[in-house]
């Protein structure tokens, strides 16, 4: 009986569309992309996004449903206030990159495309080691956001051409 209830429970929650979240329906031509250049994190957040989606990054252009390239990629840290004493009170993080989607046979998909991410933080001098950590996790959603609009752009225009 309890075997049953799994397996009713496992049916009914497949057929109402339910996937893990960060999951996305990937186009059959983005089931194998290959990524040329990028940093190492944004290469760590494109293995997971794809894999979370069964798809997969792969290690070379042969066999890549598509190639996007990533050209003059950027993280930087500003100071946007400071505080009595000359020390920077809140930041401001900005994550910029180009790429260009190439399709299996190296023809251009999409022409080069910027992407932009900026995330403001207070820096609070009486805890200096959460506030480090806080930064890493902000970047971390930076390259993590970065990812979702390059893969959402690239799929709306793999739709457009099997249209």
């Amino acid at each position: 009986m309890k075997k049953s209830a799994i397996f009713i429970m496992a049916l009914l929650l497949s057929a109402c569309g339910y996937h893990l979240r960060g999951a996305l329906d990937l186009p059959s031509g983005m089931r194998n992309v290959y990524l040329d250049g990028g940093s190492e994190p944004l290469r760590e957040q494109f293995k997971r996004t794809l894999k979370s989606s069964a798809g997969k990054l792969t290690n070379s252009p042969e066999g890549a449903g598509m190639t996007i390239r990533i050209f003059g990629e950027d993280l930087n840290r500003r100071a946007l206030s400071l505080d009595a004493k000359g020390k920077a009170e809140e930041f401001e993080l900005l994550y910029r990159l180009e790429y260009e989607v190439l399709g299996s046979g190296k023809s251009v998909l999409m022409k080069r495309q910027p992407v932009e991410i900026r995330r403001d933080y207070f820096n609070d001098q009486q805890d200096i080691m959460a506030k480090d950590n806080e930064e890493a996790v902000i970047r971390n959603e930076m390259y993590q956001q970065a990812v979702r609009t390059i893969v959402d752009r690239a799929r709306v225009v793999l739709e457009a051409n099997a249209k």
